[in-house]
């Protein structure tokens, strides 16, 4: 090629690699992820109708902004207790149906607000359960 049209096609032979080095570093930090852990002490759970809220968990203080993607739970009861179980995060709570899972249901919430747990006696159970190694998982974007 020659005149205009050829020193064009050679710039833009010569801005792909460089284009594609901004462009990754623009978008890197956006997409960047990242994951924290909280455990609390474990709680004493007495009434059906009344919920107990543990200590809070909060993300460590390098986390800053982001969203969270999915959320890991894990809490152990006695053999054969039955409790019913909520992850709650300031802007709203997701039912837990079992003593460990993970859900996306807090996607999109701020991953730098600290979570708590509640817990209630399952209308089944009639002593007292004391729930204990309360732990999440927050993976965030």
């Amino acid at each position: 090629m020659s005149g205009a049209g050829g020193k064009l096609a050679s710039l833009g032979v010569a801005l792909g690699p460089a284009l594609a080095l901004v462009m990754a570093l623009t978008v890197g930090p956006a997409l960047a992820a990242g994951s924290w852990v909280a455990t609390a002490p474990g709680v004493r759970v007495a009434l059906v109708e009344r919920e107990v809220a543990s200590a809070t968990l909060p993300p460590p203080a390098a986390v800053s902004g982001g969203t969270i993607d999915s959320v890991g739970w894990r809490f152990r009861l006695p053999p054969g207790a039955s409790v019913q179980a909520r992850l709650c995060h300031a802007e709203g709570c997701m039912a837990l149906g079992a003593a460990q899972g993970r859900s996306r249901a807090l996607a999109g919430l701020p991953a730098d607000a600290p979570l708590h747990f509640r817990f209630a006696l399952a209308p089944v159970q009639r002593q007292a359960v004391a729930v204990q190694g309360l732990q999440v998982i927050v993976n965030y974007r």
